[in-house]
């Protein structure tokens, strides 16, 4: 990270060229359509070794998270990559907030896929992470683009764990933004905000792409029929997906065209050089009308008392977006044979 002092904007190091050495990569994840998006690019990207997917709540149950993404290796090619179930509620418990509504009730958009030939692993989720990271420790990047159930787990579970990560890149959080739930909150922090704030606070190397940067980046109805008439690797079963997707964006946000919110976060791992960044302790609220509500300290005053901000290791907080290069990197992307 080259960052100035206090939070001042800044861009996050680690550009993934083609001249770069493998980075070992884990993919928590809810999918979803984006997610099915963010996933078969990461497949489609030299210099990553993709480790396995862990799975959670969110767009669909942890259950159906489980079936799409051994649905989504097989479809890229990758049948053995390990798929490790996460938690099916939030660390509270309860049922799970679900958003079938967004990506159908199977969250592929309901286009009837088959059913995945091969089986998620023994091991559980946060296991698998803890596993993985220590195996490999300072090595390993996890893309985070679903509640961060599973991620707090792995921190209780080892107190190691989140120094040992490389990178934690995270979709998440409105920052002085409107959420996308309700007012005050986005979706996955809202999932499980008592994990979130686990994770924000736990000194893990942490960049967090939040809706207000997210819903810059869309793909509009003539991206979709470019994707549709392309040879794109995967462009007809991901345009199959998004018919639904687009529909509800339509309805909802009077965009014709998708969110790119999990592609974005993938090129946020991938291309950090197209993002500015401020630095600054994130706290989330845990309780009443503000629920999941994402707040930084932004370092603008020096507190004469401390505060639940204080003494906490600041993360670094998506600020700016190169809009249409990040278009165009998820498009090449998802253009290429």
């Amino acid at each position: 990270m080259n960052c100035h002092d206090g939070v001042a904007d800044c861009h996050y190091d680690g550009v993934l060229g083609s001249h770069a050495k493998t980075e070992k990569l884990i993919i928590d994840t809810d999918p979803g359509i984006d997610d099915s998006m963010a996933i078969l690019m990461a497949f489609q990207t030299p210099g990553l070794e993709i480790l396995g997917l862990t799975t959670i709540f969110g767009n669909v149950t942890t259950e159906d998270a489980t079936r799409n993404a051994l649905l989504l290796c097989e479809i890229a090619g990758y049948p053995g990559v390990p798929v490790a179930e996460g938690s099916p509620e939030p660390l509270k418990g309860g049922e799970p907030r679900v958003a079938d509504f967004i990506h159908g009730s199977d969250g592929l958009g309901n286009i009837s896929l088959p059913s995945p030939k091969a089986k998620k692993i023994e091991k559980h989720a946060p296991e698998f992470l803890v596993d993985k990271v220590s195996e490999y420790p300072g090595e390993v990047s996890v893309l985070a683009l679903g509640p961060l159930t599973n991620i707090a787990l792995a921190i209780k579970r080892d107190s190691s764990f989140a120094k040992k990560l490389k990178r934690l890149v995270i979709l998440g959080g409105a920052f002085f933004a409107l959420g996308n739930v309700n007012p005050a909150a986005e979706a996955n922090i809202y999932g499980d905000p008592e994990a979130a704030d686990i994770v924000f606070t736990s000194g893990a190397n942490i960049a967090v792409v939040g809706i207000n940067i997210t819903t810059q980046v869309k793909f509009t109805d003539t991206d979709l029929l470019d994707l549709r008439q392309s040879k794109g690797k995967y462009a007809q079963i991901l345009c199959d997906m998004c018919k639904f997707y687009r529909d509800w964006h339509v309805k909802s946000d009077g965009v014709y065209g998708i969110f790119l919110h999990d592609p974005v976060s993938f090129v946020a791992l991938v291309r950090p050089d197209l993002f500015t960044y401020k630095k600054g302790v994130v706290r989330v609220e845990t309780q009443g009308i503000c629920i999941g509500h994402t707040l930084m300290d932004q370092g603008l005053k020096k507190w004469n008392t401390s505060n639940p901000w204080s003494d906490y290791s600041p993360v670094s907080v998506a600020w700016t977006v190169n809009v249409d290069e990040v278009v165009n990197y998820i498009k090449n992307t998802l253009l290429t044979p």
